[in-house]
């Protein structure tokens, strides 16, 4: 599945983000990425109400189920692979959710700071 190795931004081996909903860019359930993850779905996120409503206003509406592409549409609580450049860009608004650095590809460094990531973590 993935072209790129699955490691973590630790440099680890990387860790599931959700199976409930399924998530990544290859619906593996892991932030993985590849040549054809043109918006690098690699951040491992935890869902809250002011990221969802500023993904909407971006254009994005991650709320509503699209059962034509088999999305169930999410909801607080639920972790998510986003694409790091959105996350950036909730970061720079102020509403960045929390983030499961285990779980997030190192992928991801290449538009988001780890300083940036742990200050934003929700692990253990």
């Amino acid at each position: 599945m993935s072209q790129f190795p699955s490691l973590n931004v630790l440099d680890v081996e990387l860790e599931p983000c959700s199976e409930s909903p399924k998530t990544g860019f290859f619906r593996d359930g892991c932030c993985n990425t590849g040549p054809h993850d043109g918006g690098s779905h690699t951040v491992c996120a935890q869902m809250t109400e002011a990221f969802l409503a500023f993904s909407k206003s971006q254009g994005n509406d991650l709320s509503t189920p699209r059962p034509e592409f088999e999305f169930p549409g999410l909801k607080p609580g639920d972790r998510w692979c986003l694409c790091a450049g959105r996350w950036q860009e909730a970061l720079e608004a102020g509403v960045a959710p929390r983030v499961f650095l285990r779980s997030t590809h190192r992928a991801a460094l290449a538009i988001v700071s780890l300083k940036d990531l742990a200050e934003h973590s929700a692990d253990d």
